[in-house]
């Protein structure tokens, strides 16, 4: 219980007019090793005097997640809430300032919401599944659109895309930028959007102006950036910070132009810190009150210095020391080798300030926490404050605080930063000189935040936070506005004229503003201006940042010089034969800069005539860029051209299949160029631009391929250690191309590739191994696994078949598994031999032919079969042992054969298509043998002879011819 309940978070604003909405916690309890909060919800109208107990749904316990404030009308709030087993989500909708609540059931749980930043009744509910709503009731009606869609099953894409609010649903989006985007990547900002897309290791961001087509953001040629992040986008202008590709806790901060596309640096190695989550803090921070004034923490070889702007990055200089410290003493910092270092970071805790502390109604004010001396120390927090915008500094405190300003700065609350219970505050009404103590509660208590009204400036606060972590929250009421008896007039203040530490002109004007005189004890109040004047100055060197392509000299910092690899006077991308361009000599006039007049003639721009350049940098792609696509899918080809005319450039297209067309004005009119394959292929896709000034020729080659459905891996179950083994990957479709195979062979993990289907390799041990072959052709990826058995000794015998047979094979690999399942199974009975030290392997092909593989056995000597004491010899193939061992196996064979004919007397499909069969292998028409009511009959050890072929006749089998004959051609091998 370190901070009041999410309740108080709502969007950036506390809710505080005229009205507190404060979630007090009452008790806790375990269940189940489950903690449980017993909240309630009370409303006050007086800051905190009295409360009331609201009561949204009387009988029923109603879990209240958050609460949202309109921006524009702060009389209307919304709270989001679920019954207690958050089956049901509604909204609880105030037009009143929480006085009274309407209820509205929804059907989703939202994760945000958002209202509309100038009309007040329109809002959107994002949740965590990617699903966003809209309302243009204040939450009473919706409208739902999938804004973020999902492109693939294996890899996540994103696409940016919009809809209109009256008629939004996720099928009438529209696509703001051809092509994916990065996750989490669509930033939405003021005039700007920004989006990210990754291909490879190159990441390349992109900017929309005022809602106008995307365009390449562009930074120094090789600043290669690894990661940016948006610092502001006000004042018609980007600044970010971006970390180049050799930095690792640092990052450049950069300016653009007003459409934030052109980028040059203003300040380097700014110093950033990685939170969870891949969040990134960069140390600086935009001083309120004051346009154009940052500070930031600049780290150069392991030493962190603070350094201020006041032109908006032109030039940065160290915050000078004070003189004296907060007894008056003098300081031994001295600069330029001692100066003062703030810490620029958010508090984790978001009820209380950061360690920097800026308000727009009180400009020039900068409270904050650091130390004196050559760098920044990370765990010495001394207070300082400023009242001149940082021009000299004061030291008020020894130790960091929390900082609340009041009745716009004119009374600032400090209460101290610590662990222990509290009693006392202190308060100053003079910027900091003088400090009053203040008892707020005669309990000390933790304390968890401070509070006061955003917007409308009062001098009443609350301090909330608790006695102990066991008790309920206290709340106290701090009042300020009998400590002034009166409204200050104009007597009461004085000028300050905002100047940095060397000029009064800065960003091109001279400005004056109100500060209450010290003497002065009355309130400002809520019709307090600070703006005093505004004078324009006339334009200098000053009032000019370098442009884009240039960098500021080290010899001469009001000097531009060009970068190597920029070129100034080469024309723009869009420059056309007939028209004009300025090309800039290195000077860019600051934005929201007011100076009048030009300085002399070294900051004027070069205007030049559009000469005919020849075609340059031209590139074709493919809208979504997939290089692989299946036959028959829709392609949209994509021309772009880097340089040279346009207007007058013939584009000549070859879409490699036969197709060719001319266009002109190609990449300016962005005609788009769809064409679909039917047919599997590589195809070549070539686009020519020609000119009277050249030519330009791009090249991209198109991968059209079936997705992969299934692959069957043939290998011998039976090899020997090192001997010669081929393995054979059968694809299917067997149209498919561009197949690429990766062989797995027993624990390695490291595949071998080849574009062929077959690998011969050899298994060095003994023993079972696991065999895996994928099969990729950039559309889909399909796998099959074996195992082979590896022997040192064992036999092989090799069987024929009748040519009858041919007529029925089919010639695919679950034909030849069940029958040899099937020989292998009648073997066993008729010899006695274990079936498990046989395994018949058919072979691929007509004629049909086989191979017995015959194991070692592994049973006791006493219950040897026919085959123990056989010796497989490597002599004459006609030894006695070999020949006898044949001619059992013979005898056995001529019967399978007589079954397997017998069997086959019905005529198989004429179909003999692999994918086909696959598909509907569990059917009788595929295989007779295999699936047929004799075959079951035959597994379970039943002996089935054909009606010609009796006993006699198999007796008789040894004389035959046919019998003789495939005698002479069967040879046994052993290993």
């Amino acid at each position: 219980m370190q901070y009041i309940p999410q309740l108080l978070s709502g969007e950036s604003n506390l809710f505080y007019t005229l009205l507190i909405v404060i979630l007090i916690l009452t008790k806790y309890y375990h269940a189940d090793s489950t903690k449980v909060l017993e909240s309630s919800l009370w409303r006050s109208s007086d800051y905190g005097t009295t409360y009331t107990k609201l009561n949204l749904m009387p009988g029923t316990t109603i879990v209240v997640t958050s609460f949202y404030i309109c921006p524009t009308n702060k009389k209307k709030v919304i709270l989001v809430g679920s019954s207690i087993n958050e089956r049901d989500q509604m909204l609880f909708i105030s037009t009143d300032e929480g006085s009274s609540f309407q209820r509205q059931s929804i059907d989703f749980t939202p994760d945000t919401l958002i209202f509309h930043p100038k009309e007040e009744d329109k809002l959107l509910a994002y949740c965590k599944e990617g699903r966003l709503f809209a309302s243009a009731d204040l939450g009473h009606a919706k409208n739902a659109a999938v804004f973020v869609s999902q492109l693939g099953p294996a890899l996540l894409s994103y696409l940016y895309v919009t809809c209109l609010i009256q008629n939004c649903s996720d099928k009438m989006v529209t696509a703001q930028f051809l092509g994916k985007i990065d996750h989490n990547s669509l930033l939405v900002q003021d005039d700007y959007v920004f989006v990210k897309v990754t291909t490879g290791n190159r990441t390349k961001h992109y900017v929309s102006y005022r809602r106008n087509e995307f365009v390449q953001m562009r930074f120094p040629k090789y600043a290669l950036p690894k990661d940016v992040q948006i610092v502001s986008t006000d004042e018609n202008q980007v600044f970010l910070a971006l970390q180049e590709w050799y930095q690792s806790d640092t990052y450049n901060l950069y300016q653009s132009d007003p459409e934030g596309i052109y980028y040059s640096i203003v300040l380097e190695n700014v110093r950033s810190t990685k939170q969870p989550e891949e969040n990134v803090l960069i140390d600086i921070l935009e001083v309120r009150g004051i346009k154009g004034v940052f500070l930031a923490n600049q780290k150069i070889d392991g030493r962190v210095a603070t350094v201020i702007t006041y032109n908006k990055g032109r030039d940065w200089e160290p915050l000078a020391p004070p003189t004296t410290d907060m007894n008056g003493k003098p300081v031994s910092c001295k600069a330029p080798d001692c100066h003062l270092h703030l810490h620029l970071r958010w508090a984790d805790n978001p009820y209380v300030s950061g360690t920097v502390h800026t308000k727009d109604s009180a400009p020039g004010l900068i409270m904050g926490a650091g130390n004196l001396g050559s760098k920044l120390v990370e765990y010495k927090e001394e207070m300082y404050i400023s009242s001149d915008c940082g021009k000299t500094w004061r030291q008020v405190f020894e130790e960091e605080h929390h900082i609340l300003y009041l009745d716009h700065g004119g009374v600032i609350v400090a209460i101290k930063d610590t662990s222990i219970p509290l009693k006392i505050l202190k308060f100053s009404i003079d910027e900091g000189r003088t400090w009053n103590i203040h008892n707020f509660t005669s309990t000390s208590v933790f304390v968890d935040g401070l509070l006061s009204e955003p917007g409308d400036e009062t001098l009443v606060m609350t301090v909330f936070g608790h006695i102990s972590y066991r008790s309920d929250w206290e709340l106290v009421k701090v009042d300020f506005r009998q400590s002034f008896p009166r409204q200050c007039t104009e007597s009461d203040y004085d000028s300050w004229q905002f100047t940095d530490q060397k000029e009064k002109c800065i960003m091109g004007q001279e400005r004056t503003f109100r500060k209450r005189k010290d003497t002065a004890f009355c309130i400002k109040g809520k019709s307090y201006t600070s703006a005093l004047t505004n004078k324009p100055c006339q334009c200098t060197e000053k009032d000019y940042n370098c442009d884009y392509g240039f960098e500021q000299s080290h010899m001469e910092t009001d000097r531009c010089i060009a970068d190597f690899w920029y070129d100034p006077d080469s024309p723009p991308e869009d420059c056309h034969l007939g028209q004009t361009y300025m090309s800039s000599t290195g000077y860019r006039k600051m934005i929201s800069n007011s100076c009048e007049g030009e300085p002399n003639k070294q900051q004027s721009s070069k205007k030049h005539s559009c000469p005919l350049l020849a075609p340059k940098g031209l590139r074709v792609g493919i809208k979504g860029q997939m290089l692989a696509v299946a036959p028959g899918d829709d392609i949209t080809f994509t021309v772009h051209q880097e340089q040279g005319d346009t207007s007058s450039t013939k584009y000549q297209v070859d879409l490699g299949d036969g197709v060719r067309t001319i266009y002109q004005n190609l990449t300016v009119t962005d005609e788009p160029i769809q064409h679909r394959y039917e047919n599997p292929g590589i195809y070549k896709v070539k686009v020519k631009a020609e000119n009277m000034a050249g030519h330009d020729e791009a090249t991209m080659y198109i991968q059209v391929t079936a997705p992969l459905q299934e692959v069957h891996l043939e290998v011998v179950p039976i090899a020997g250690r090192n001997h010669e083994v081929n393995l054979t990957a059968t694809v299917l479709p067997s149209e498919a191309n561009l197949t690429v195979f990766y062989w797995w062979i027993g624990d390695s993990m490291q595949p071998i590739l080849t574009l062929q289907n077959n690998l011969l390799t050899r298994f060095p041990g003994t023993g079972k191994v696991s065999v895996t072959v994928q099969a990729t052709n950039s559309r889909s990826m399909v796998q099959d696994t074996r195992t082979v058995r590896v022997y040192d000794n064992f036999q092989v015998i090799p069987l024929s078949f009748s040519r009858n047979l041919d007529r029925f094979n089919p010639n695919i690999p679950e034909w030849r598994d069940d029958i040899g399942q099937v020989v292998t199974k009648i073997l066993a009975k008729i010899t006695g031999v274990p079936q498990n030290s046989l395994v018949t392997v058919v072979k691929p092909g007509l004629p049909t032919s086989a191979n017995l593989y015959v194991l070692p056995l592994d049973t006791k000597p006493a219950k040897r079969s026919l085959f123990v004491d056989k010796v497989c010899y490597h002599g004459a193939a006609g030894s006695a042992g070999v020949w006898t061992l044949a001619v059992i196996f013979l005898i056995g064979l001529i019967a399978t054969g007589a079954f397997i004919l017998y069997k086959f007397k019905r005529k198989l499909p004429c179909t003999h298509n692999y994918a086909q069969m696959h598909s509907v292998k569990e059917q009788e028409m595929i295989s007779p043998v295999n699936h047929s009511e004799d075959t079951q009959q035959i597994i379970q050890g039943e002996e089935y002879i054909d009606d010609d072929l009796d006993s006699q006749t198999l007796g008789n089998a040894g004389g035959s011819p046919a019998f003789r004959s495939l005698i002479r051609t069967t040879t046994n091998h052993c290993y």
